[in-house]
């Protein structure tokens, strides 16, 4: 039995799937935790990853032929010339580097000029923002910078044999505001104004090549981002549409030709499999469900049942979640906001309702933003912790306006990364069939869900004048 093995290191943790290389059967798997901040020492993650590993290949079944690593998209890992991480990593979710994303986006050319060289505009999520922040604010930490790695290239890295360079693929490239979707090339001009000089950066691999070899001779894949990975794992194809609600809530779909949306709603990233990946990402997806949970004193059973409960539109009560600011509308500076109260919906089923309907309203804007850049959306897959909660599936299809399926859960990420792991083992010119399982939601009609969506929209408007 032909083995290959999964990484998934995310925000929280680090999950690792030991999966049968033929049919994408999950016969064991590892985890462990990261700390909850938005910077973390990278020898944390590998720290991380070997105990996940070791978890998951205590009784192995057979040989495994090969690895590879989904990460977090965007965060910065910055290593000196003895290949030490000069200082903690800064996240996609650390916001600190706002300033220096809006004069990045100014400059260049403007926010249209960004969007058709590097298929987005910069925002403080995005890594050559971070590094402009590190040249302004750590000049004598900036000065020690010798090459500059995403979270995946590193672990990669770390993971490999020694000698063996770090590198990447394009779909993680494509995060981090200095390289070209369309052509597949790094644009050292832009290191240069952000970060006044260009670090050694990593080669760049197709979707099939292989990074090296680990110590144990485990062939490695290039890895990729996470939300690239979890496409590959969900074998997304033309048509699908996928909806993660996890930490951040994301809508992407797998694209022919890349996106350059000069108002920096969609990202243009490219994929895993030699395309692209249009993208629209909030900050603020399931911690709003756990966050009300804990504001009611339930758990998220109970807090499922409280949004059932109540009618549709939360009786007036409209929640604008952007708890820890928000990315998409860039609001990084914005807090959550709930509107409408008065005495009569003062209710706890309300207040859950309005929780549920404001985190999937803000991702309803995305997948809109997704069809006016063409996108076609046949099904939604919705996918992520809150994608099992009974609220979320029931209100779902009527906010998105198309019919929704829930995945069998499973950890798509490490799934995806074990997917094209087996790819590089197998060496064919596209990865191998895995077979998707997955549940329909209830139909809605959208029609029902109109006055929801337009009030979500009046809030917004009316708080942050957007």
């Amino acid at each position: 039995m032909a083995l290959t093995i999964g990484i998934d290191s995310s925000t929280q943790s680090t999950k690792a799937l030991v999966v049968e290389a033929e049919t994408g059967q999950v016969l064991a798997q590892g985890r462990a935790a990261h700390p909850d901040a938005t910077e973390v020492d990278p020898r944390v993650w590998l720290a991380a990853c070997r105990d996940a590993l070791a978890q998951a290949t205590a009784e192995l079944p057979g040989p495994v032929s090969a690895l590879a690593v989904g990460g977090q998209q965007h965060g910065l890992v910055t290593v000196d010339a003895e290949g030490a991480p000069v200082r903690p990593a800064l996240l996609w979710n650390d916001l600190r580097s706002a300033p220096e994303a809006a004069e990045l986006a100014a400059g260049l050319g403007g926010p249209g000029e960004w969007a058709r060289r590097t298929g987005s505009v910069p925002g403080p999520s995005f890594t050559v923002t971070k590094l402009a922040w590190l040249a302004r604010h750590e000049p004598a930490l900036a000065d020690r910078v010798a090459r500059v790695l995403l979270a995946d290239d590193w672990l990669t890295s770390r993971l490999a044999e020694p000698g063996q360079l770090p590198a990447t693929d394009r779909g993680d490239a494509s995060g981090t505001g200095y390289f070209a979707p369309a052509t597949g090339e790094w644009l050292p001009e832009i290191l240069t104004a952000a970060f006044g000089r260009v670090p050694e950066l990593p080669r760049i691999l197709g979707p099939a090549e292989s990074a090296g070899q680990t110590p144990e001779g485990w062939l490695l894949g290039a890895g990729t981002g996470d939300n690239m990975a979890a496409a590959l794992g969900l074998g997304a194809g033309p048509g699908d549409v996928v909806v993660s609600l996890g930490t951040s809530g994301t809508v992407f779909a797998v694209a022919e030709h890349p996106a350059a949306d000069a108002s920096g709603a969609v990202a243009g990233f490219c994929d895993a499999t030699g395309r692209y990946l249009p993208l629209v990402c909030t900050l603020n997806a399931a911690r709003v469900l756990t966050a009300t949970a804990q504001l009611l004193g339930v758990d998220l059973a109970e807090l499922d049942r409280l949004a059932l409960a109540a009618t549709l539109g939360a009786g007036g009560l409209v929640l604008l979640p952007y708890l820890d600011g928000e990315r998409t509308p860039d609001l990084p500076n914005a807090s959550g906001t709930l509107t409408g109260l008065r005495r009569a919906n003062m209710t706890p089923e309300n207040l859950a309702r309005a929780a549920v309907e404001g985190m999937l309203c803000g991702l309803a804007d995305g997948l809109a933003a997704l069809r006016a850049h063409g996108v076609e959306v046949r099904r939604v897959l919705l996918v992520g912790g809150a994608a099992r909660s009974a609220a979320v599936r029931a209100v779902a299809p009527g906010l998105f306006a198309a019919p929704v399926e829930a995945p069998e859960p499973a950890e798509y990420v490490a799934l995806g990364a074990a997917r094209q792991a087996a790819w590089a083992a197998a060496g064919t010119a596209e990865p191998p069939v895995w077979q998707l399982r997955s549940e329909p939601c209830p139909a809605a009609n959208p029609d029902d869900y109109a006055e929801v969506r337009a009030a979500y929209s009046t809030a917004r408007g009316q708080v942050h004048d957007y």
